[in-house]
């Protein structure tokens, strides 16, 4: 059982549901009461036992070497990146992945490491032949292509096992590394009923986040290899990221792997009442969710309109990439269901 307390929003007590994103949750008494429990010492000189702890549960748990632990998602992409990837070298992305398009442009900008960007098909997946394609000859005219990112879940959707299994071998058969940016992979892991060692294990190097889905306020872990999290502890370093008493983060993320997982289920199925409930209603097509993201077209132009509208009923949701709305730990049933009364309510105006 989640120890959050839906409808909580912004705290002022007008947000109902808030169904931004699964990273608005708020550590409830006995995340925090694990917090003041932590064990910590001095990370940079590597003593925060708590840290160290969670380091190798997850490790173990991706079937990797080794974990560093990251303050956040894309830093643990970027410095997956600086590892995998030197200046004047590339890697293979999909044009809406969000290390590509969300992160900053940080691999270019900081690692001198050049994207090159392929079309995501509607699952996430990137076409076979055009990664083939993408690949460059050794050659002086070209960037160095050595690293194929992949993404899962993608927009909420679990990328096809045998597309996983078919893309990580073409790169190794091209002698590209692969890196899985998997922020949400206990999503992926829950919704495919499959371990995550096993959606981790074609990959090299392997990013997972603990504020999106799982509800800690802070962390992200890289797992690899012992040399290429050598390699990533000293980008770490570069960016910024050494952090002290890190144990008391660590522990927030620890009750997270211990308590927030299997409950994942329960985003799942909301997310797909809150799916039903908006295709119902005229005007609005909605993409069946495979995890906790539900997205929606609204025809004539009113998704603006609607939103504010929801807005003014205590639901919050975005509107970048058509509507997204996002199930967490933070919305119990009553909120979905005061969702969808919400946006029938627009339709009916």
């Amino acid at each position: 059982m989640s120890d959050y307390a839906p409808g909580s929003g912004d705290g002022s007590g007008h947000v109902i549901a808030d169904l931004r994103s699964d990273t608005v949750t708020r550590p409830m008494p006995a995340m925090r009461e694990a917090i003041a429990r932590a064990e910590v010492g001095d990370d940079v000189f590597g003593d925060d036992p708590t840290v160290n702890a969670l380091q190798e549960r997850v490790a173990a748990l991706l079937g990797k070497d080794a974990a560093l632990f990251m303050s956040s998602g894309t830093q643990s992409n970027l410095c997956a990146l600086l590892a995998h990837c030197g200046r004047g070298d590339e890697y293979i992305v999909g044009q809406l992945a969000h290390a590509y398009r969300y992160e900053g442009g940080g691999a270019a900008v900081l690692g001198g490491i050049q994207p090159q960007p392929l079309d995501n098909q509607p699952d996430g997946t990137i076409k076979l032949a055009d990664i083939a394609a993408a690949v460059k000859p050794d050659d002086a005219h070209f960037a160095r292509t050595r690293l194929l990112a992949l993404e899962n879940t993608w927009n909420g959707q679990v990328l096809p096992a045998g597309y996983v299994d078919a893309a990580c071998e073409l790169a190794r058969s091209r002698g590209l590394a692969t890196h899985l940016d998997g922020a949400r992979l206990f999503n992926a892991a829950v919704a495919s009923g499959r371990p995550v060692a096993e959606l981790a294990r074609h990959f090299d190097s392997v990013s997972i986040c603990f504020s999106k889905g799982l509800g800690a306020p802070v962390g992200s872990m890289l797992a690899g290899s012992r040399e290429l999290i050598r390699r990533a502890h000293r980008a770490r370093k570069m960016l910024g990221g050494g952090l002290r008493q890190a144990g008391l983060l660590a522990a927030a993320a620890d009750h997270a792997l211990t308590h927030h997982v299997e409950r994942l289920a329960d985003d799942h199925a909301l997310a797909r009442r809150l799916a039903e409930g908006l295709a119902a209603l005229p005007g609005v097509t909605v993409t069946p969710p495979q995890t906790n993201i539900v997205f929606a077209q609204v025809a004539d132009d009113r998704g603006p309109a609607l939103l504010e509208h929801l807005r003014s009923r205590g639901v919050l949701a975005t509107g970048l990439i058509g509507l997204r709305f996002v199930t967490h730990l933070g919305v119990d049933a009553a909120g979905i269901e005061h969702a969808i009364a919400a946006a029938r309510e627009f339709f009916e105006v």
